[in-house]
């Protein structure tokens, strides 16, 4: 596997980065912080991962979903309590503490989204 910065790809991590940062702070509940948020950060994920990778898009995408469903998945075992940090804000931010089917919805539309942009990128290339 050959790496390569890809400028584009970091400006869109980093602006999803923001745009997410800002979800956490300004919004406590509703469909952005829920839903939306969910949605954009596999795209966060994936954009941070094509920053470096020049090629294998599905790969990547394939692969991104699947984090995103083993970190869902790993709430339905409440998997903070077993390491004991249901407590620490910053990781249940992340992590994320209980499991939710809209975000397993959230997190496959977002990867079906970079899917269809990457197809189409490639079509007019």
């Amino acid at each position: 596997m050959k790496l390569r910065f890809n400028k584009t790809y970091v400006i869109i991590t980093i602006v999803l980065f923001i745009t997410e940062a800002l979800i956490a702070i300004y919004l406590k509940q509703g469909f952005i912080r829920h839903t939306f948020g969910d949605f954009l950060v596999v795209i966060l994920i994936y954009c941070f991962f094509k920053s470096f990778i020049p090629n294998n898009h599905f790969k990547i995408a394939m692969l991104v979903l699947a984090f995103a469903f083993l970190i869902e998945f790993l709430q339905l075992v409440n998997i903070l309590e077993m390491f004991n940090l249901q407590n620490n804000h910053l990781v249940k931010l992340i992590l994320g503490s209980t499991f939710q089917i809209s975000d397993v919805v959230a997190y496959t539309l977002g990867i079906l989204t970079v899917i269809i942009f990457e197809l189409k990128l490639k079509n007019e290339n």
